[in-house]
């Protein structure tokens, strides 16, 4: 039997075809040869996303997400993934009524962090994730400590993030502000690793030229999903 069918729900599309390539070009490593699960993404128009997001309309984020989620499951999709993480905040809503399971984002990011034995983790992400619980829930859930940047910090990471990473600028400068900011809360709040919670981070951050070790949302987004499609196509047989 094949792996199961991934369903992807984009929101933003940098960090959908972040996690898209890092499905396809990591699962042949577990699979063999080119192999890789079937993957079928849906992707409404980011201002459908945006308009509800700026008049804090989260059930409206909710049933696009849900709208994704059913057409993916009309052509096949066994479960879904939203390589998105500002709007898994408006999840809840919509989970008892999707017609197929949803892969939370902050699961796989939780598990790592106690896999590789961090303790206290900073949250970067857009103004509307690193404001909301969605991280913290997860990683209380898990004895991790958490610890968000400052306002004034939140406003510029989602200034750069909304003005450029999500419209593919890689600018110099905002690398270096986000490096200032995580460099900050490793010396001031004693974090041990950050998690890159904008699906588009990890496209100017890594372990290489981040001040703390990065738990990255969503290249863990795309492996969890591997391991489902494999697993379950293995429980299947």
């Amino acid at each position: 039997m094949r792996p199961l069918h991934i369903g992807i729900a984009a929101c933003s599309a940098e960090g959908a075809a972040l996690c898209y390539r890092t499905i396809c070009t990591e699962a042949p490593a577990l699979l063999g040869g080119h192999g890789h699960p079937e993957v079928t993404m849906h992707t409404p128009s980011l201002d459908d996303y945006m308009n509800c997001i700026y008049r804090g309309d989260w059930q409206g984020v909710a049933e696009l997400m849900l709208a994704s989620g059913e057409k993916l499951a009309r052509v096949g999709a066994a479960f879904v993934i939203c390589p998105d993480n500002t709007i898994h905040q408006a999840l809840p809503l919509i989970e008892a009524r999707s017609p197929i399971p949803w892969l939370h984002i902050a699961d796989g990011v939780a598990a790592e962090g106690v896999a590789r034995g961090f303790r206290r983790i900073a949250i970067t992400g857009t103004r509307w994730l690193t404001d909301s619980e969605v991280y913290p829930r997860k990683l209380s859930a898990r004895g991790l400590q958490w610890v968000r940047p400052t306002v004034p910090e939140r406003d510029e990471i989602n200034r750069i993030i909304m003005d450029e990473l999500v419209r593919g600028i890689l600018e110099p400068e905002g690398v270096a502000y986000c490096q200032k900011v995580i460099g900050r809360l490793k010396d001031e709040e004693g974090c041990d690793a950050v998690v890159l919670g904008c699906t588009e981070l990890p496209l100017i951050l890594n372990d290489a030229n981040s001040p703390l070790p990065t738990l990255d949302s969503t290249r863990l987004l795309a492996r969890a999903a591997i391991r489902r499609a494999i697993e379950g196509h293995k429980k299947a047989a």
